[in-house]
Formats: C-alpha cells, structure tokens, sequence
C-alpha cells in the first residue's frame, strides 16, 4: 500500500521533469531570427552636362499669297473695243505697258482736230483785237486828252480775245488727253485673273472690263504674336526705318522697309511635293489688328512665278507655312524635354551626388527641346531620367553610360 502511494508522488513528478526537459531541448534547438537593418536603394539617374550656346532662333507663322498689286481694269472712256491684246484670257501673261484693251479712237480724232481749229479761230481773233488795240492807242495818242479808259484801249476785248485762245487750247489738250486714253496699258508686268468684254463690245467709263494683278513680286502676310517679335529683328518705329534709297536690293514697296529684313522660308504641299521658296520681310504694319492683337509683318518673294530648279511658280492665294530667320542670341541652354517638369523645375546633381531641385526661366519651350537662359551655369548636371518622388539634397548615382553633353543647336 505504501508502495503505491510513492507510485502516485514520484511519477508525476518525472512526467514534469520530462516536459519541463522536452521544453527546454525544443526552446535551445530552435532557429535564431536575425534581425538586419533593411538596405536603401539609391536610385540611379541619367544626367547631361550643360554648357551655353549661341543660337540663331526662327519663328514660324503662316499666311496665304497675294500679289503687290491687284487692280480692276476700268476706261475712262467710252467706245467699241477694236483690239484685245493676244493673251486677253483668265490666266494670260502680259509685260508692263503693253496694250491691253484699244478703244475706236475716231470721234477721239475728230474732237482733236475740232479743238484745232478752234485754236485758229482763236488765234484770228487775238490778233485782230490785238491790231485794233494798238489803232486804238495810236489814235488816242495823236487825238485824245487825258488818260484813256480800258474800254477805249480795248483792254476787256483783248482779255477776252486772249481767254478764248487759253480755252481752245484746253480743249485740244483734253481731247488728245481722251484719245489717249482709248489705249488702255498694262501698269506693270502682269497677269489677268477674270476678262468680263470681247472684242466688238461697246463700253463705258467705269465699266469693269478685266481684274489684273501684278507677278513681279508676290507678299505674305504673316501674323506675329508679341511674344514672337522678341526673337526677331523687326523695326517697329520711326528710329529703325531705313530709307528706301539705302534698300537698292530690295523693291520700293509701301510702308516701312529696311535694307536686309529677316530671310523667310516658305513651304507648302504642291502637286504631291513639299516646295520652298525663299523670300524676305520688308515691311511691318503699322498697328495691331484690333481682333487677334497680332502684328502682320509682310514678306516678299521676287519673281514668283519663275520656275527654276524644278520648283513651282508661286501661286496667288496659296497657303505657305513660314519660318523666319531670328535674332542671334548668345548664351542660351538647350535642354531635352524631359529635363523639365511642369512647374518648369529640373533636377541638378552636385558634385557630391546630392539632387537640388531648382525653377528656370524658361526662353521658349519647343516641341522637342526647352531654350533656357536663366538659371544655369556652365558645367551644370541636369538629370533627363524620370524620378517618381525626388527630394531635396537626396543622394543619387549617375550612370556613366548616360549623355554627358546637352543637346547642340545650329549656331551662327
């Protein structure tokens, strides 16, 4: 009995040494976790080192061809049409002061030759009252006492004598003045847009008889915003002008005119191909248009209707694109368009790998680079890859594999 009461104490008691054991051997045995500081990534960006340049900037506008001159082609007198000059069709070519339209000068004859006559009469009869004058004078002098009056000289006949010959003599230069205008001319070179009379047609001063426009010289009006006329060398005002006499190159046209205006380019699709031409501004207008608040600046383009090295004439009212030589500017950094974020902000490395984050002033901002002159420095790293978050002095690496240069212009 004693025997099985020990039983009951001593087995529980080994049974708990046992876990107590087991416990301890599973604890003892069991892996060790380390626990490690995580690792930061240091990204890796491409950068490209500035340096300034000089550029020649252009700007681009657009506009629709006309001719300098366009008139319509009015008489000034009446009569039949008895000659057309041979190209007298929608589209002919004429020279200037070759004869366009001719007007059946006949009764243009018969009044020169009436006011002819009328001169003789005229002269007839000054000299009659001019010898009555002087029979006048010499009998006063031999007879007469006194002052003589004007009437007894004769001096109102005279007068009127003398008028009469001034009248006929108007009249012949009037009637040589109409029959001169029975030939209507070309005012310059030229070619005929519309032909409204045929030959045989009977018209009358004011009658429209044709509309002509001149080929010697073809403008462009190209509109400017004020933002573009800075990269432009325009003469604006009275101090800028040059005179006309100082331009020999370049056409005596209206407005204001300078001896070399910036060289234009134009372009347009034409019969399946791209067509240059080249021209040059002459002249700016004298205000901004009231609607768009833009300033029209004029090119010329001589001798558009040449075709030399397989280039087209250049058709009236033709629509080109047009790029206009810019001023030179010194000191001016080309960035890709991925350097710059919205706030036009870049991202410059230092020469310890520290990001700065820095605001420009941007010059303009083109479709496939950003011209900066404010806000670099030569030698500058700016970084052209994307960062998703970029803090202030963060450290970055660069990778040497990148561009080192940034981007080159034409420079002239």
């Amino acid at each position: 009995m004693l025997k099985k009461n020990r039983l009951k104490i001593v087995l529980p008691a080994i049974l708990l040494l046992m876990g107590i054991g087991a416990a301890w051997a599973i604890m003892a045995l069991r892996p060790r976790i380390v626990t490690q500081a995580p690792k930061t990534e240091v990204p890796l960006v491409s950068v490209i080192q500035v340096e300034p340049q000089t550029l020649r900037l252009t700007v681009h506008s657009q506009g629709i061809v006309t001719p300098q001159h366009e008139i319509d082609l009015i008489p000034e007198v009446a009569g039949k049409v008895i000659q057309l000059h041979p190209d007298f069709v929608a589209g002919g070519f004429f020279e200037r002061n070759a004869l366009l339209v001719a007007i059946d000068p006949r009764d243009y004859d018969y009044a020169i030759a009436q006011a002819q006559a009328q001169i003789a009469e005229a002269k007839r009869q000054l000299a009659m009252e001019e010898a009555q004058a002087d029979q006048a004078r010499n009998e006063w002098q031999a007879l007469g006492d006194g002052a003589p009056s004007a009437l007894a000289m004769r001096e109102p006949q005279l007068a009127e004598a003398r008028a009469k010959l001034k009248a006929a003599e108007a009249n012949l230069t009037l009637a040589r003045i109409k029959r001169s205008r029975c030939e209507l001319r070309a005012p310059f070179t030229g070619r005929l847009q519309t032909k409204n009379i045929g030959l045989g047609q009977f018209i009358q001063p004011g009658d429209k008889l044709a509309r002509i426009y001149s080929t010697d010289v073809a403008e462009i009006r190209l509109p400017l915003s004020t933002d573009q006329l800075r990269f432009l060398d325009l003469p604006l005002g009275e101090n800028n002008r040059l005179s006309h006499s100082h331009a020999p190159a370049l056409r005596q046209s209206s407005g204001q005119a300078w001896e070399r205006g910036p060289k234009v380019i134009l372009t347009t699709e034409f019969a399946g191909k791209m067509q240059t031409w080249e021209g040059r501004i002459v002249r700016t207008e004298g205000s901004l248009d009231e609607s768009t608040g833009v300033l029209y600046a004029v090119a010329e383009v001589q001798e558009p209707y040449q075709e030399k090295d397989n280039r087209p004439p250049l058709l009236s009212k033709l629509f080109v694109q047009a790029e206009i030589e810019g001023k030179a500017m010194q000191g001016v950094f080309v960035l890709p368009q991925s350097a710059m974020n919205a706030s036009q902000e870049v991202l410059l490395i230092d020469a310890g790998h520290k990001l700065h984050i820095r605001r420009l002033d941007v010059l303009r901002n083109e479709p496939d680079r950003i011209l900066v002159k404010k806000g670099l420095n030569t030698g500058d790293r700016i970084v052209t890859s994307g960062l998703q978050m970029p803090i202030e002095d963060m450290t970055v690496r660069v990778d040497e594999n990148s561009k080192s240069e940034s981007p080159k212009a034409d420079s002239q």
